[in-house]
């Protein structure tokens, strides 16, 4: 059994999120170029989707290093990068990338829903340890978080459909994550009622 060890916050943001900020960096700058690799054209896209894959495994190997411990959503998301990153390079189609983020917010929500039909909050079992709620509190917040994910899944196919690739790569790197954090602030603040005086925690 491996023991946690807790790093710098300001190096775990690093390692979380410097791999989007790499890719959207490495989109802006190949964007407009066109790469040839055995007889093949690769939009800028393409190369910096490929490029990302390695970035995410060498900030997940640093974190492992690090922390002896990786999450399972880290892990997850990991393994949602390499196989839409190999797909994207392989069928030479960016819409295999851009699909990626509809199915990782899909299985979140789908992952939520099966916990909440089972009259369980899944998000209870991974945040209970450092926020203290009542049970029907996290109830609550599961089944909005739940619908929170299953909207911006919604939203991700609207947006990749119908708009630019550069406008995807935009609210894809600063969007969804922004309107994630913020929707999920909103609803602790909304359901501080629930919330249980520090004293009484445990």
């Amino acid at each position: 059994m491996t023991d946690k060890r807790e790093i710098n916050p300001v190096l775990k943001q690093v390692l979380e999120l410097g791999p989007p900020l790499a890719f959207f960096g490495l989109y802006l700058w190949l964007k407009e170029d066109v790469f040839v690799f055995g007889g093949q054209e690769y939009s800028g896209f393409i190369v910096a989707t490929v490029v990302f894959v390695p970035i995410v495994l060498l900030a997940m190997a640093i974190n492992w290093a690090l922390t002896r411990e990786l999450s399972r959503m880290q892990v997850f998301t990991a393994i949602m990068v390499i196989f839409f990153g190999a797909l994207t390079a392989w069928f030479n189609d960016e819409r295999f990338f851009k699909m990626k983020t509809t199915l990782v917010y899909g299985f979140f929500a789908l992952l939520l829903g099966i916990g909440l039909l089972r009259g369980k909050s899944y998000l209870a079992y991974l945040l209970s340890d450092a926020v203290a709620m009542q049970p029907e509190g996290w109830m609550i917040l599961t089944r909005r978080i739940c619908l929170g994910f299953l909207a911006l899944a919604v939203i991700n196919e609207v947006v990749w459909r119908t708009l630019s690739t550069d406008l995807w790569v935009k609210i894809e790197t600063f969007g969804f994550p922004i309107a994630l954090f913020v929707f999920i602030w909103a609803q602790f603040a909304a359901l501080h009622e629930y919330m249980e005086p520090e004293e009484d925690k445990g």
